[in-house]
């Protein structure tokens, strides 16, 4: 059976934000201090990956483990966090988005005291995991918390405040964990981690908002939560809008998890030095964000969409036609970076709202299966793709141009099989 028709790109109806009961409306945050709250929240995932990247040999050295294994301490997480992530709105659909968010923060600091006191790699795995079941949590809640409180340009515009802020922790994590490595070890990488994740519980017990009142809560039975994934998955055009934002992502975390090598084996670059990298990747993201807030309201998300595309595929062209006839060398192998996270941030607010509203009741679950299919593919990336091309700077480039691709494609399918439903629903 095909999904009903999704509703217009950009409504004609004005904007406001969703009403609360009475008993939920003291508690609601100004849209900037919710903003910076859901960002912190969304840190979490970056912080747990990119900050402990620079210290990769040195946990390779203090726990006697192989390159390999060290590796498949991300591996481990990510598989844990695209699995679990599944689950988190589907859980916050049935007992509520502050609930989940507050037991995942608990989970999570148990599993960042147990990374920093492990004392082999096999223990490190098994509290990475614990760690990738609950980090994720943020970022899926987050989202259907926006869309209960706001909808359309008001989401989009929320959506990309979220990712401005939140573009913070990718810059600055690996720098940090390049600088602790350095003064201190490995472990207080964990130990700081600890530390933010306890703080936040603390903020968010105090004022983050239940968005989501009892009387609209959906039922947490199997054969319920079955009949849901079911309509999800079986949806073309959900694959199709999902897929979008997991390319893009795709394409920007294969140079993220190829950093350890890429960083010091062709550019000759320190721990120290992961700034190379992720300043570019970071400020294309803020600013690309910054933009898309400033779109939203003012043209269709297709439009917007549209323009985001332009600056993607020609950045990751560009970075392949440089490395066909250049060696790597700084800043022209890491500078195409900001154009494509630049085109990326203004795709993903348009994107991710347009595959929310396929199904508006159960837009936690909605976002559950979204986050799954962008941390899959990133588990794929960080496990396979990127050992895989990680010993050429231009085979990085030609897979992030591969991707960037990909998402066009799903772009394009996703308007014409949309059409298809149009003209169906219409006869």
């Amino acid at each position: 059976m095909f999904p009903q028709p999704p509703p217009p790109d950009l409504p004609s109806d004005p904007v406001v934000p969703v009403p609360l009961p009475p008993s939920h409306r003291t508690a609601l945050l100004s849209a900037g201090a919710l903003a910076a709250l859901l960002a912190s929240l969304s840190m979490l995932g970056p912080f747990s990956i990119d900050a402990y990247l620079p210290a990769f040999p040195n946990i390779q050295a203090d726990l006697n483990a192989s390159a390999i294994e060290v590796q498949q301490t991300l591996t481990a997480y990510m598989l844990a966090f695209s699995g679990m992530v599944l689950w988190h709105g589907a859980l916050s659909d049935a007992f509520g988005r502050r609930n989940i968010v507050l037991c995942a923060l608990v989970v999570f600091a148990v599993g960042t005291f147990g990374c920093a006191a492990s004392h082999s790699v096999h223990y490190l795995w098994i509290f990475r995991i614990l760690q990738g079941m609950s980090a994720g949590a943020g970022t899926v809640v987050g989202r259907a918390i926006i869309r209960d409180l706001y909808s359309d340009a008001a989401a989009a515009r929320l959506l990309s405040m979220v990712t401005m802020i939140f573009s913070i922790a990718p810059a600055i994590a690996p720098v940090l964990g390049g600088w602790i490595v350095k003064l201190f070890d490995w472990r207080t990488i964990f130990l700081f981690l600890l530390v933010y994740s306890v703080l936040l519980f603390a903020v968010c017990y105090r004022y983050l908002p239940e968005t989501l009142p009892p009387d609209k809560r959906q039922p947490f039975n199997p054969g319920y939560l079955a009949k849901n994934y079911g309509d999800i998955f079986r949806s073309p055009l959900f694959h199709m809008k999902a897929g979008i934002v997991a390319c893009n992502f795709a394409g920007l975390f294969l140079f993220i998890t190829a950093a350890p090598v890429m960083l010091p084996v062709h550019l000759l670059l320190g721990p120290d030095e992961f700034a190379w990298l992720f300043v570019p990747t970071v400020s294309g993201i803020f600013l690309g964000a910054l933009t898309a807030n400033r779109f939203a309201g003012r043209m269709t998300f297709a439009r917007q969409i549209g323009i985001g595309f332009c600056f993607q595929i020609a950045a990751a062209a560009a970075n392949v036609a440089y490395h066909l006839f250049y060696p790597p060398a700084l800043p022209w192998s890491v500078l195409p970076m900001f154009f494509y996270t630049f085109g990326m941030s203004i795709i993903a607010p348009g994107a991710t709202l347009l595959t929310l509203d396929l199904f508006p009741h159960i837009r936690g679950t909605v976002a559950s299966c979204q986050s799954f299919a962008q941390t899959l593919l990133g588990a794929l990336v960080a496990g396979v793709i990127a050992p895989f091309l990680s010993h050429s700077v231009l085979w990085l480039a030609l897979g992030q141009l591969g991707f960037g691709l990909a998402a066009l494609a799903l772009w394009f399918m996703s308007r014409q099989y949309r059409r298809i439903l149009s003209n169906q629903a219409g006869r």
